[in-house]
Protein backbone atom coordinates (compact mmCIF):
# COMPACT_ATOMS: atom_id res chain seq x y z
CA UNK A 1 0.00 0.00 0.00
CA UNK A 2 1.16 3.58 -1.00
CA UNK A 3 1.88 6.36 1.50
CA UNK A 4 -0.97 8.01 -0.83
CA UNK A 5 -3.39 4.95 0.24
CA UNK A 6 -2.76 5.15 4.18
CA UNK A 7 -6.10 6.20 6.34
CA UNK A 8 -5.15 9.21 8.25
CA UNK A 9 -5.96 8.94 12.19
CA UNK A 10 -6.46 11.99 14.48
CA UNK A 11 -5.29 11.52 17.84
CA UNK A 12 -7.13 13.53 19.82
CA UNK A 13 -5.92 14.00 23.64
CA UNK A 14 -6.67 16.59 26.48
CA UNK A 15 -7.18 16.50 30.23
CA UNK A 16 -10.32 15.13 32.09
CA UNK A 17 -13.46 17.28 31.33
CA UNK A 18 -11.45 19.44 28.46
CA UNK A 19 -14.33 18.52 26.18
CA UNK A 20 -12.81 15.82 23.50
CA UNK A 21 -16.06 13.75 23.67
CA UNK A 22 -18.03 16.70 22.65
CA UNK A 23 -15.63 17.72 19.74
CA UNK A 24 -15.46 14.21 18.72
CA UNK A 25 -19.02 14.47 18.34
CA UNK A 26 -19.35 17.92 16.58
CA UNK A 27 -16.53 16.32 14.33
CA UNK A 28 -18.75 13.33 13.39
CA UNK A 29 -22.02 15.10 12.86
CA UNK A 30 -20.16 17.77 10.18
CA UNK A 31 -18.26 15.38 8.73
CA UNK A 32 -19.32 16.10 5.11
CA UNK A 33 -20.57 12.74 4.36
CA UNK A 34 -16.98 11.16 4.93
CA UNK A 35 -16.74 8.05 6.27
CA UNK A 36 -15.71 8.03 10.22
CA UNK A 37 -14.79 6.03 12.60
CA UNK A 38 -14.36 6.73 16.18
CA UNK A 39 -11.84 4.76 18.72
CA UNK A 40 -12.77 5.85 22.09
CA UNK A 41 -10.98 5.28 25.47
CA UNK A 42 -11.62 5.43 29.21
CA UNK A 43 -9.51 5.16 32.55
CA UNK A 44 -10.39 2.49 34.27
CA UNK A 45 -12.47 -0.67 33.55
CA UNK A 46 -15.92 1.53 33.04
CA UNK A 47 -16.44 3.66 30.52
CA UNK A 48 -19.33 5.95 28.93
CA UNK A 49 -18.38 7.93 26.18
CA UNK A 50 -18.75 5.03 23.62
CA UNK A 51 -22.51 4.87 24.38
CA UNK A 52 -22.68 8.59 24.44
CA UNK A 53 -21.09 8.96 21.13
CA UNK A 54 -22.87 5.87 19.38
CA UNK A 55 -26.31 7.45 20.21
CA UNK A 56 -25.92 10.83 18.31
CA UNK A 57 -27.55 8.98 15.21
CA UNK A 58 -25.36 10.46 12.55
CA UNK A 59 -26.13 9.45 9.02
CA UNK A 60 -23.63 6.89 7.66
CA UNK A 61 -21.78 6.48 11.19
CA UNK A 62 -22.90 2.95 12.95
CA UNK A 63 -22.27 2.18 15.83
CA UNK A 64 -20.47 -0.64 14.48
CA UNK A 65 -17.61 2.30 13.66
CA UNK A 66 -17.81 2.95 17.12
CA UNK A 67 -15.18 0.91 19.25
CA UNK A 68 -14.96 1.30 22.90
CA UNK A 69 -12.08 0.20 24.91
CA UNK A 70 -12.46 0.49 28.33
CA UNK A 71 -10.61 -1.63 30.11
CA UNK A 72 -7.46 0.58 30.91
CA UNK A 73 -5.40 3.25 29.11
CA UNK A 74 -5.12 2.36 25.33
CA UNK A 75 -0.88 4.29 26.02
CA UNK A 76 -0.05 1.73 28.16
CA UNK A 77 -2.25 -1.06 26.48
CA UNK A 78 -0.93 -0.56 22.73
CA UNK A 79 -0.54 -4.12 21.76
CA UNK A 80 -2.92 -5.99 23.65
CA UNK A 81 -5.87 -3.52 23.17
CA UNK A 82 -5.22 -0.79 20.80
CA UNK A 83 -3.60 -2.52 18.17
CA UNK A 84 -6.54 -5.30 18.12
CA UNK A 85 -9.00 -2.66 17.98
CA UNK A 86 -7.49 -0.46 14.99
CA UNK A 87 -7.27 -4.12 12.82
CA UNK A 88 -10.87 -4.64 13.22
CA UNK A 89 -11.43 -1.56 11.76
CA UNK A 90 -9.15 -1.73 9.29
CA UNK A 91 -10.47 -5.25 7.69
CA UNK A 92 -13.99 -4.08 7.45
CA UNK A 93 -15.95 -4.79 4.44
CA UNK A 94 -16.29 -0.72 4.23
CA UNK A 95 -12.93 0.60 6.15
CA UNK A 96 -13.15 3.81 7.44
CA UNK A 97 -11.79 6.94 5.50
CA UNK A 98 -10.43 8.35 8.55
CA UNK A 99 -10.38 7.14 12.16
CA UNK A 100 -10.63 9.44 15.27
CA UNK A 101 -8.81 8.19 18.19
CA UNK A 102 -10.08 10.03 21.91
CA UNK A 103 -7.72 8.88 24.54
CA UNK A 104 -8.61 8.44 28.14
CA UNK A 105 -8.49 12.20 29.81
CA UNK A 106 -5.34 10.28 31.45
CA UNK A 107 -3.08 9.32 28.69
CA UNK A 108 0.39 10.53 27.74
CA UNK A 109 -0.32 10.47 23.63
CA UNK A 110 3.83 10.14 22.72
CA UNK A 111 3.55 6.21 23.64
CA UNK A 112 0.44 5.82 21.25
CA UNK A 113 1.92 8.14 18.37
CA UNK A 114 5.09 5.38 18.96
CA UNK A 115 2.73 2.50 18.00
CA UNK A 116 2.23 3.75 14.36
CA UNK A 117 5.74 2.59 13.54
CA UNK A 118 5.35 -0.93 14.40
CA UNK A 119 5.31 -2.78 10.60
CA UNK A 120 1.62 -3.78 10.44
CA UNK A 121 0.41 -0.60 11.00
CA UNK A 122 2.93 1.74 9.18
CA UNK A 123 2.12 0.17 6.12
CA UNK A 124 -1.75 1.08 6.20
CA UNK A 125 -2.16 4.35 8.40
CA UNK A 126 -0.44 7.14 9.75
CA UNK A 127 -1.41 9.62 12.41
CA UNK A 128 -2.70 12.63 10.66
CA UNK A 129 -2.70 14.77 13.39
CA UNK A 130 -2.07 14.83 17.88
CA UNK A 131 -5.23 17.36 18.64
CA UNK A 132 -5.02 18.67 22.27
CA UNK A 133 -8.47 19.63 23.67
CA UNK A 134 -7.86 22.39 26.15
CA UNK A 135 -10.47 23.63 29.49
CA UNK A 136 -9.41 27.20 29.20
CA UNK A 137 -11.52 27.79 32.32
CA UNK A 138 -9.80 25.30 34.13
CA UNK A 139 -6.13 26.68 32.74
CA UNK A 140 -7.09 30.02 34.10
CA UNK A 141 -7.99 28.99 37.79
CA UNK A 142 -4.69 27.33 38.05
CA UNK A 143 -5.91 24.17 38.09
CA UNK A 144 -2.38 22.19 36.29
CA UNK A 145 0.14 25.83 37.21
CA UNK A 146 -0.95 28.58 38.94
CA UNK A 147 2.61 30.46 39.23
CA UNK A 148 4.47 28.44 36.50
CA UNK A 149 7.70 30.62 37.60
CA UNK A 150 7.62 30.19 41.16
CA UNK A 151 6.61 26.59 40.96
CA UNK A 152 10.54 25.56 38.58
CA UNK A 153 12.11 28.09 40.79
CA UNK A 154 10.76 25.64 43.88
CA UNK A 155 11.66 22.01 42.04
CA UNK A 156 15.09 23.81 40.98
CA UNK A 157 15.68 24.33 45.01
CA UNK A 158 14.26 21.58 46.45
CA UNK A 159 16.91 18.38 45.45
CA UNK A 160 14.00 16.15 47.07
CA UNK A 161 11.59 16.91 44.10
CA UNK A 162 11.92 14.51 42.05
CA UNK A 163 8.65 14.40 39.87
CA UNK A 164 5.81 16.78 38.98
CA UNK A 165 2.65 16.71 39.72
CA UNK A 166 1.52 13.98 38.34
CA UNK A 167 -1.58 15.64 37.02
CA UNK A 168 0.76 18.80 35.57
CA UNK A 169 2.53 15.91 33.80
CA UNK A 170 -0.26 14.34 31.85
CA UNK A 171 -1.24 18.37 30.19
CA UNK A 172 2.03 19.31 29.60
CA UNK A 173 2.58 15.79 27.52
CA UNK A 174 -0.51 16.87 25.82
CA UNK A 175 0.89 19.57 24.60
CA UNK A 176 4.09 18.97 23.93
CA UNK A 177 2.75 16.19 21.64
CA UNK A 178 0.31 18.48 19.43
CA UNK A 179 -0.27 19.24 15.94
CA UNK A 180 -3.12 21.42 16.97
CA UNK A 181 -4.24 22.99 20.31
CA UNK A 182 -7.90 23.56 20.62
CA UNK A 183 -8.89 25.86 23.72
CA UNK A 184 -12.05 24.91 24.18
CA UNK A 185 -15.00 26.47 26.65
CA UNK A 186 -13.18 30.23 25.05
CA UNK A 187 -16.96 31.15 26.02
CA UNK A 188 -16.59 31.28 29.80
CA UNK A 189 -13.44 33.56 29.84
CA UNK A 190 -12.93 36.85 29.59
CA UNK A 191 -10.90 38.82 27.26
CA UNK A 192 -7.84 39.20 29.35
CA UNK A 193 -8.27 35.55 30.73
CA UNK A 194 -8.18 34.32 26.78
CA UNK A 195 -5.16 36.21 26.17
CA UNK A 196 -3.26 34.79 29.79
CA UNK A 197 -4.12 31.03 28.95
CA UNK A 198 -3.35 31.31 25.17
CA UNK A 199 0.47 32.60 26.74
CA UNK A 200 0.19 30.04 29.29
CA UNK A 201 -0.61 27.80 26.42
CA UNK A 202 1.77 28.62 24.15
CA UNK A 203 4.74 28.67 26.40
CA UNK A 204 4.45 25.33 26.89
CA UNK A 205 4.39 24.82 22.84
CA UNK A 206 7.73 23.07 22.18
CA UNK A 207 7.33 24.38 18.45
CA UNK A 208 4.69 26.52 16.06
CA UNK A 209 1.56 25.25 16.91
CA UNK A 210 -1.66 26.95 15.91
CA UNK A 211 -4.01 27.06 18.45
CA UNK A 212 -7.61 27.90 18.03
CA UNK A 213 -10.69 28.61 20.44
CA UNK A 214 -13.91 27.31 20.54
CA UNK A 215 -16.84 26.69 22.53
CA UNK A 216 -18.66 23.45 23.15
CA UNK A 217 -16.11 21.81 21.01
CA UNK A 218 -17.93 23.77 18.03
CA UNK A 219 -14.73 23.33 15.22
CA UNK A 220 -15.00 22.92 11.59
CA UNK A 221 -14.16 19.29 10.69
CA UNK A 222 -11.23 21.16 7.36
CA UNK A 223 -9.51 22.19 10.60
CA UNK A 224 -9.17 19.22 12.57
CA UNK A 225 -8.72 17.00 10.02
CA UNK A 226 -5.81 16.79 6.82
CA UNK A 227 -3.11 18.15 9.12
CA UNK A 228 -1.09 15.82 7.40
CA UNK A 229 1.50 16.22 10.32
CA UNK A 230 2.86 12.20 9.51
CA UNK A 231 3.06 12.48 13.48
CA UNK A 232 4.92 8.64 13.40
CA UNK A 233 8.12 10.10 11.75
CA UNK A 234 8.37 13.18 13.89
CA UNK A 235 8.36 11.53 17.35
CA UNK A 236 11.55 13.56 18.06
CA UNK A 237 10.05 17.30 18.08
CA UNK A 238 7.43 15.79 20.92
CA UNK A 239 9.47 15.94 24.06
CA UNK A 240 8.03 14.50 26.88
CA UNK A 241 8.73 13.47 30.96
CA UNK A 242 8.60 10.12 30.70
CA UNK A 243 11.62 8.39 28.31
CA UNK A 244 12.11 5.84 25.99
CA UNK A 245 10.35 2.76 27.57
CA UNK A 246 9.23 4.41 30.96
CA UNK A 247 5.97 3.80 32.04
CA UNK A 248 3.22 5.59 32.51
CA UNK A 249 2.23 5.11 35.93
CA UNK A 250 -1.76 5.11 36.85
CA UNK A 251 -1.33 3.77 40.51
CA UNK A 252 -2.31 8.14 41.22
CA UNK A 253 -5.39 7.77 39.74
CA UNK A 254 -8.42 5.73 40.29
CA UNK A 255 -12.13 5.52 39.16
CA UNK A 256 -15.60 3.72 40.40
CA UNK A 257 -19.22 3.89 39.08
CA UNK A 258 -21.79 4.44 41.26
CA UNK A 259 -25.49 3.86 40.77
CA UNK A 260 -27.34 6.98 41.37
CA UNK A 261 -31.17 7.18 41.39
CA UNK A 262 -33.65 9.42 39.62
CA UNK A 263 -33.44 12.89 40.15
CA UNK A 264 -36.86 15.38 40.56
CA UNK A 265 -35.07 17.94 37.97
CA UNK A 266 -31.90 18.74 35.86
CA UNK A 267 -30.86 21.07 38.90
CA UNK A 268 -31.10 18.42 41.42
CA UNK A 269 -29.04 16.40 39.61
CA UNK A 270 -26.61 19.03 38.90
CA UNK A 271 -26.48 20.33 42.95
CA UNK A 272 -25.74 16.76 44.10
CA UNK A 273 -22.97 16.31 41.42
CA UNK A 274 -21.51 19.53 42.60
CA UNK A 275 -21.46 18.57 46.21
CA UNK A 276 -19.76 15.06 45.10
CA UNK A 277 -17.31 17.18 43.18
CA UNK A 278 -16.25 19.07 45.79
CA UNK A 279 -14.66 15.98 47.77
CA UNK A 280 -10.77 15.84 48.00
CA UNK A 281 -9.20 14.35 45.31
CA UNK A 282 -11.96 14.40 42.99
CA UNK A 283 -11.37 14.97 39.20
CA UNK A 284 -13.87 14.56 37.13
CA UNK A 285 -17.74 12.93 37.49
CA UNK A 286 -19.70 12.04 34.41
CA UNK A 287 -22.67 9.98 33.52
CA UNK A 288 -26.44 9.93 33.29
CA UNK A 289 -29.17 9.66 35.21
CA UNK A 290 -32.99 9.46 34.89
CA UNK A 291 -35.02 12.54 35.43
CA UNK A 292 -38.75 12.22 36.86
CA UNK A 293 -41.43 12.26 34.22
CA UNK A 294 -38.88 12.35 31.82
CA UNK A 295 -38.84 10.26 28.66
CA UNK A 296 -35.06 11.07 28.04
CA UNK A 297 -31.41 10.36 29.50
CA UNK A 298 -29.93 13.10 31.35
CA UNK A 299 -25.86 13.55 30.68
CA UNK A 300 -24.23 15.30 33.26
CA UNK A 301 -20.25 16.36 33.60
CA UNK A 302 -18.71 17.73 36.56
CA UNK A 303 -15.16 19.26 36.27
CA UNK A 304 -14.10 20.90 39.91
CA UNK A 305 -16.62 23.30 40.46
CA UNK A 306 -18.55 23.34 36.96
CA UNK A 307 -21.27 21.20 36.38
CA UNK A 308 -23.22 20.87 33.04
CA UNK A 309 -25.67 19.02 31.80
CA UNK A 310 -28.02 18.34 28.54
CA UNK A 311 -31.08 15.41 27.53
CA UNK A 312 -28.97 13.34 24.51
CA UNK A 313 -31.79 10.76 23.87
CA UNK A 314 -34.94 8.98 24.69
CA UNK A 315 -34.83 5.51 27.10
CA UNK A 316 -35.05 2.88 25.25
CA UNK A 317 -37.92 0.43 25.83
CA UNK A 318 -35.48 -2.03 26.60
CA UNK A 319 -32.82 -0.82 28.66
CA UNK A 320 -32.75 -0.11 32.55
CA UNK A 321 -33.28 3.31 33.72
CA UNK A 322 -30.40 2.84 36.28
CA UNK A 323 -28.26 5.88 36.51
CA UNK A 324 -24.45 5.50 36.55
CA UNK A 325 -21.72 8.49 37.28
CA UNK A 326 -17.98 7.77 37.06
CA UNK A 327 -16.15 9.12 39.34
CA UNK A 328 -12.59 9.86 38.27
CA UNK A 329 -9.97 10.54 40.80
CA UNK A 330 -6.25 10.89 43.03
CA UNK A 331 -6.00 7.79 44.53
CA UNK A 332 -7.37 7.78 47.75
CA UNK A 333 -9.77 9.93 47.24
CA UNK A 334 -13.16 9.20 49.81
CA UNK A 335 -15.88 7.39 47.87
CA UNK A 336 -18.06 7.03 50.63
CA UNK A 337 -18.55 11.03 50.67
CA UNK A 338 -18.66 11.08 46.86
CA UNK A 339 -21.73 8.33 47.04
CA UNK A 340 -23.62 10.23 50.36
CA UNK A 341 -23.09 13.84 48.17
CA UNK A 342 -24.58 11.79 45.15
CA UNK A 343 -27.30 10.12 47.36
CA UNK A 344 -28.72 13.28 48.28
Amino acid sequence: MSIVEKIPCTIVTGFLGAGKTTLVRHVMEHAGGRRLAILVNEFGDVGFDGSFLAACGVPGCSEDAIVELPNGCICCTVADDFVPALNTLLERADPPEHILIETSGLALPKPLVQAFQWPAIRSRVTVDGVVAVVDGPAVASGAFAEDPDALAAQRAADASVEHENPLEEVFEDQLLCADLVVLNKADLLGEAERASVRAEVERQLPRAVKVVETSHGAIDARVLLGLNAAAEDDLDARPSHHGEGEDHDHDDFETVALPVRAAASPTDLAARVERAAETAGVLRIKGFAEIEGKPMRLVVQGVGRRVAHHFDRPWRASESRDGRLVVIGLKGFDRDAVAAALAG
